[in-house]
């Protein structure tokens, strides 16, 4: 395939890494993306004392003050509500399911979210979400909109220090659908609505760059646009929602790195 210069015409040739190489599996990217979430995850739990904050104890026993023999109730722990003399009228309290009262089995936060992945399972998810980028037909069933695939450009990209330049740039890849389609706010879902957020958020291209560059800044204000290093990428920025097959634009620089030094390859002990 040809480099794409920045004024859109096409440049040499080029060939993928090896690393595109890799078989698509669809199985293990899903795996790899979800674990990245749980350990995206915050803890959380309740207060060990919420619920038994109050004095609950009511005493069993014949001529006992403050208890609760004789009166026909049941054994539940209570609390004083009101004195009226030597008359004390109790509520329930303190045990599950009783006003106020603690919850059975609140969440933890001691509890452990995460989960764990073999780093060679990792890798071979990279590669083959790598390889997935590819795959023209496999994007566009993403919903990605573009008239030319796959998009590697010139170095000369992680130059750019304005947020217009790099739109104008996305223009003359031909991404002009693209943008129209991550840039409407108006789709709203019951799903997402459910979780606090009024509309779904679209992602859009994935720019890779080879190193820190003006680029990353000038591109963080396109909405649904992502930017990362080369060494930086995961399945999760590759496969948003586990569904691979990101429309994904390559700095050739970020190419060459990812050759030269072999990155997501299972590295051997020396």
């Amino acid at each position: 395939m040809n480099i794409i210069n920045l004024d859109g015409t096409k440049g040499k040739s080029f060939n993928f890494p090896s690393q595109f190489n890799e078989e698509i599996r669809p199985d293990l990217i899903k795996r790899a993306v979800l674990v990245i979430q749980k350990n995206k995850r915050q803890r959380y739990g309740a207060k060990p004392d919420a619920g038994m904050r109050a004095s609950a104890k009511v005493s069993r026993r014949r001529r006992k003050y403050r208890g609760a023999y004789g009166r026909g109730i049941s054994r539940v722990p209570r609390k004083v509500v009101l004195k009226r003399g030597t008359n004390i009228i109790f509520t329930a309290a303190f045990a599950p399911g009783t006003v106020s009262g603690r919850r059975a089995h609140p969440p933890k936060a001691e509890k452990e979210l995460g989960s764990k992945i073999n780093i060679k399972e990792r890798r071979k998810a990279i590669r083959s979400a790598l390889a997935a980028t590819k795959d023209k037909e496999l994007v566009k069933k993403r919903g990605h909109l573009f008239k030319e695939y796959p998009l590697v450009v010139d170095s000369k990209i992680e130059s750019l220090k304005k947020t217009k330049d790099v739109k104008d740039l996305l223009l003359k890849l031909g991404l002009e659908k693209e943008l129209e389609r991550i840039e409407d706010k108006k789709v709203r879902s019951k799903k997402i609505r459910s979780r606090g957020r009024k509309y779904k958020i679209k992602k859009g291209p994935l720019i890779v760059t080879s190193n820190d560059c003006d680029l990353i800044k000038a591109g963080t204000n396109i909405q649904g646009v992502d930017i990362v290093k080369v060494d930086l990428l995961n399945t999760e920025l590759l496969a948003p929602g586990t569904h691979p097959g990101r429309l994904t634009i390559y700095s050739e620089k970020a190419l060459e790195r990812m050759e030269k030094e072999k990155l997501f390859f299972d590295k051997k002990k020396k």
